[in-house]
């Protein structure tokens, strides 16, 4: 069973969305994939995601309510397989403290994604409106990873 730690800034608005599109996309395809999320930064630990995520997500059928904020720890870098963050900013700051060792492979997210964007946007400081393309980033991101995961354990 593959496991997938989505990572963004703050764990308030992008990587608990990507978790919880990956975590429906994964039921709907009857696939046993694991996500979980978490962020670089300890500012919201043990808060739910923001309530613009909550609210736009809703509206795509995406429940985050029960979702709350932890920062990544020494042990994601041995219990996930993937790590995927959000940015480029991200990713440098988890490579940072990345062991040797690791059992994972660092990405971004938007690796698997079908545009041309890098980067998921932080919708944090935007308008509303960041958050709806924030969400159609992740979800085809999302999609994209989910096929990867069937072709590589084929």
């Amino acid at each position: 069973m593959k496991k997938i730690l989505f990572v963004c800034l703050g764990n308030i608005c992008r990587s608990p969305a990507a978790q919880a599109i990956f975590s429906q996309k994964t039921r709907e395809a009857g696939y046993n994939f694991t996500a979980d999320s978490a962020g670089t930064g300890e500012w919201h630990v043990g808060r739910p995601p923001d309530k613009r995520m909550q609210q736009a997500a809703r509206l795509r059928g995406f429940d985050l309510s029960q979702l709350r904020a932890r920062q990544i720890d020494h042990a994601d870098f041995y219990e996930f397989d993937y790590i995927l963050a959000m940015d480029l900013t991200n990713q440098a700051d988890i490579l940072s403290i990345a062991p040797a060792n690791r059992h994972c492979d660092i990405r971004l997210l938007l690796d698997f994604g079908s545009g041309t964007e890098r980067e998921v946007p932080d919708p944090y400081y935007g308008s509303g409106d960041g958050f709806a393309h924030v969400l159609d980033l992740l979800d085809d991101a999302c999609e994209g990873l989910l096929l990867h995961l069937e072709n590589e354990d084929h």
